[in-house]
């Protein structure tokens, strides 16, 4: 079985696409991460697919280090 996890902290357009995304249209925007099973995203895909609901926004943030300045290697990019 495959779980589709949905964490608003980690989307990248969150804010930009919450008014049409199908997590803010049916349950408002979550306070913790939500798990879907296999049935209820099949589910989900067939309200959006349908024109019911908008589709799943969610666009993952890219994995960074603690400092957007500082390279791989620990020297500063800029400033």
């Amino acid at each position: 079985m495959t779980r589709l996890s949905i964490d608003c902290d980690q989307c990248a357009v969150r804010g930009l696409a919450c008014s049409d995304c199908i997590v803010s249209a049916l349950l408002g925007v979550p306070d913790e991460a939500l798990t879907f099973d296999d049935a209820e995203q099949a589910a989900i895909d067939a309200l959006a697919a349908s024109g019911m609901v908008p589709p799943l926004r969610l666009v993952p943030k890219p994995a960074t280090s603690a400092d957007p300045r500082r390279r791989g290697d620990g020297h500063r990019l800029y400033g």
